[in-house]
């Protein structure tokens, strides 16, 4: 059977998933974990130079979330990126894009848990033991919302973003008067080297803009409110950041990357008492409102890669505009288990799942780039967004050369599988004829 792109037109009347879902769920992907470890990270790095590494990256950010918002405007489809690559590139570029997002990007999911866990054991001060089943309880709301669709789990993140952005305030609110002037100099004190490692830790902040792509024809007028989601998100992680970046530089000094946990030292200069327990809220926040948001991507990409012959094809229910793709999401939970048991078995060591993860974010970058610059109309706003991007990525994908082992083992599996459909296709064509 041929492939085919699973464009959804989608009637203004049509119950869906509005701007203030969409937003959310926006917000939740890339206002990720990043939250709870890079202030203290990036400002050993960089000192009061990692304000200007949050200012660096979310201008770089701004073109690469404006390419993913034109193209899922234009293309909605539950395929995300990989629509996109299979209509500017082919169909084996298309696998290859499909499966760094569920098998590698995915790599993550147990990391993210086992980061929430970490943080909730710090803050309450218990057994670092229980870190395992803490991180399996946290996997257990996501999987149960997205198993009732994406707009039940959209209008659910929307409460999960709305209390987490409340208690970042109430935190940088009990942090703010220990801020001193002071800290802020000398401004460079590792020079620009530790700016530019500041910026490619918060490169890792940024990502997400990929995940809205999957659920754009969930939207009821994409049109209008994916655009208007995308800038909100902008504003609000970015401002986010850049605040938190603020008052950890100011209030913490150099000890800000002494712990592992730098929103618990801020909290604690605030309030001893209720600062862990706001670190607490966030962290259980943070995790469930991730989770949420790329379990709804994974879950829609798996279905529309069975649709196209990529996955077995028993995966594909649930694809089309509306449908809850349960079986893709049982799949996702099968991928994620089998990256937690290896984590459990390497000890919690989660350096070699990030890397799986952000190699395969690069590389999804990169080739949707290249796809959107061929995709959209020479000239345009989105093209001239699509070329700064690609270049922008270009510059990823060679900082990150080191760590591409597992994208290119997935490249791998996608054109083996080209390989065996079309030897498929020379016996079925040859067979009536012998």
């Amino acid at each position: 059977m041929a492939t085919r792109d699973l464009m959804t037109d989608t009637p203004a009347r049509v119950r869906g998933i509005g701007p203030v879902q969409g937003t959310a769920l926006y917000v939740a992907s890339v206002l990720g974990t990043g939250l709870l470890v890079l202030p203290g990270i990036t400002a050993a790095a960089a000192g009061p130079g990692s304000v200007l590494a949050v200012v660096a990256v979310l201008g770089m950010s701004i073109p690469l979330a404006g390419t993913f918002a034109v193209l899922a405007t234009k293309y909605p489809d539950a395929g995300g990126v990989a629509s996109y690559v299979r209509r500017a590139l082919g169909d084996t570029a298309a696998r290859m894009t499909g499966y760094w997002f569920l098998f590698g990007v995915c790599a993550g999911a147990p990391v993210v848990g086992a980061l929430g866990a970490e943080y909730l054991v710090a803050a309450l001060g218990v057994d670092r033991a229980i870190v395992p089943f803490l991180a399996v309880a946290i996997f257990g709301p996501p999987f149960a919302l997205n198993a009732l669709g994406v707009r039940v789990a959209g209008g659910v993140q929307f409460v999960l973003t709305a209390l987490l952005l409340a208690v970042v305030v109430f935190v940088v609110g009990l942090a703010a008067p220990a801020v001193e002037g002071e800290r802020f100099t000398p401004l460079l004190p590792h020079g620009w080297a530790g700016v530019c490692t500041a910026i490619v830790l918060f490169v890792w902040a940024f990502a997400g803009w990929e995940v809205g792509t999957h659920i754009s024809g969930e939207f009821r007028h994409p049109a209008r409110d994916i655009p208007l989601a995308t800038i909100i998100a902008i504003v609000v992680t970015g401002g986010c950041y850049l605040v938190l970046q603020f008052v950890v530089v100011g209030a913490l000094g150099e000890s800000a990357g002494d712990g592992p946990v730098p929103l618990l030292d801020l909290a604690r200069l605030g309030s001893p008492r209720l600062g862990p327990i706001a670190v607490g809220i966030i962290a259980a926040i943070v995790t469930l409102g991730v989770l949420n948001a790329y379990l709804a991507a994974f879950s829609k990409l798996g279905a529309s890669l069975a649709a196209n012959g990529d996955l077995p094809r028993w995966f594909s229910p649930g694809v089309e505009q509306g449908g809850i793709p349960r079986r893709a999401l049982a799949l996702t939970g099968a991928v994620v288990t089998v990256y937690f048991a290896l984590m459990n078995l390497g000890g919690l060591e989660l350096s070699p799942f990030i890397l799986t993860h952000t190699s395969s974010m690069v590389a999804i970058y990169a080739v949707g780039m290249i796809a959107a610059v061929r995709l959209l109309p020479r000239g345009s706003a989105g093209w001239i967004m699509a070329m700064v991007a690609a270049v922008l990525c270009a510059g990823l994908l060679a900082l990150a050369w080191a760590s591409l082992a597992p994208a290119l083992v997935l490249a791998g599996a996608a054109m083996i599988v080209t390989a065996a459909r079309r030897g498929r296709r020379r016996v079925r064509a040859s067979g009536p004829a012998a």
